[in-house]
């Protein structure tokens, strides 16, 4: 107990801030603006999974799974993973079914990384990484993804490695910049992990949704990390149900006994109707992932051509459903005043910039737009954001 007087509040605590993210959501709910910030979609899941999820209610599959998850589940998980990313999962012994892979992450970076260790990330990056590490007591390293193809420069990266890294965080597709790491990349630092001894924390979350004939690769997959990988995704973003909170972690039987463990007395367990009914969304065939390609990619060329129009320099994305952007020719001092502009006045809300990035300057002249949302929502963001051009052209 701190000895502090008056203190009722860590010092882990006082690191960092809320999610920026989650607090975009609530300002365009306050200005009544259409909400491209959060990454949620706003149209509904397949009718497969509404009906696997109520069947299972039902079934009155409505008390604790096995803490590490259902065991149908887990094996859905292993034989969908195996096909996808070239991976041997044992079910029994490799996964962690989770409450989304927000804890898939806290609960790796807990049960792996030690008070006193370094943890390299990609910057920018999903604003949840530097809190995880800092709450799990280790300090935050940061290497440069550099515009506009968002690539790391190789001796930049070697150099942040040392005796006391014990992970790298990788993010693949990216969020928020839509990058897809090439394999090329990936074996390098798979190297740099095999040559320092150092663990790959990858979310791969957005693993289906890529354009341009990009393809997705697991570090897991590449030679020498298969035991020095932990894999975590989810079933949000590919099946549209970020509510369902249904994530899970695959590593070495070790990791996993230790990752368990923390994800034991973090929340005991995921929802189990909804982790039974994740059987059905990770046996969906073939087409239903085409189509997700296809949907996305019309989604994401409506979001371009708006940009277009409205005069947003954009760094158009290979993956994922974000487009960062550069809003230097707006006159505006901060992305956090353009955000705040945008949201009251065009009724458009976005996420500034600076919350994926360690030091808020290095972020001041981004946004992130998210287009996971219907045609009609974008259709009418269009309205509203086409004011933007005339704003920029008296700036210019």
């Amino acid at each position: 107990m701190s000895n502090q007087k008056g203190k009722r509040t860590s010092a882990k605590a006082g690191q960092f801030k809320e999610s920026v993210i989650r607090e975009m959501s609530r300002v365009a709910a306050q200005h009544n603006a259409i909400n491209l910030a959060q990454g949620l979609p706003d149209f509904s899941c397949a009718m497969e999974l509404k009906e696997a999820a109520k069947d299972a209610i039902f079934a009155d599959i409505n008390q604790y799974a096995i803490t590490w998850g259902d065991k149908l589940f887990r094996e859905a998980i292993a034989e969908k993973s195996s096909q996808y990313l070239g991976m041997k999962i044992n079910p029994e012994t490799d996964i962690t079914v989770t409450c989304g892979t927000t804890e898939a992450m806290i609960a790796t970076m807990m049960a792996i990384v030690d008070p006193q260790d370094e943890v390299i990330v990609f910057e920018p990056f999903y604003e949840n990484y530097g809190p995880d590490t800092i709450l799990s007591g280790a300090t935050p390293r940061y290497v440069t993804l550099h515009a506009p193809d968002w690539s790391f420069d190789q001796k930049e990266l070697a150099a942040a490695f040392n005796s006391r890294t014990r992970a790298i965080i990788i993010n693949t597709p990216h969020n928020p910049t839509g990058k897809v790491f090439t394999r090329e990349e990936l074996e390098y630092i798979a190297s740099l992990c095999q040559k320092w001894n150092v663990v790959a924390f990858t979310d791969e979350i957005y693993e289906h949704i890529l354009y341009s004939g990009k393809k997705h690769i697991a570090i897991g997959s590449l030679p020498g990390m298969e035991d020095r990988t932990v894999t975590i995704n989810g079933l949000s973003k590919t099946y549209s149900v970020t509510g369902w909170r249904v994530g899970w972690a695959i590593a070495s039987a070790d990791m996993t006994q230790a990752i368990r463990k923390v994800h034991d007395f973090l929340t005991v367990g995921a929802p189990a109707p909804l982790q039974r009914a994740g059987v059905t969304a990770l046996k969906m065939p073939q087409k239903y992932y085409d189509d997700l390609i296809d949907e996305y990619s019309l989604r994401r060329r409506m979001m371009l051509e708006i940009l277009e129009e409205a005069g947003v320099k954009y760094y158009a994305p290979d993956g994922a459903y974000y487009v960062m952007c550069d809003i230097s020719n707006f006159g505006y001092k901060t992305d956090i005043e353009f955000s705040q502009y945008l949201a009251k006045d065009i009724r458009v809300a976005v996420v500034p910039g600076s919350s994926f990035f360690a030091d808020a300057a290095r972020g001041a002249k981004y946004v992130r737009f998210c287009f996971s949302r219907k045609e009609e929502t974008l259709s009418e963001a269009r309205k509203r954001l086409v004011k933007l051009s005339a704003v920029g052209k008296l700036l210019a």
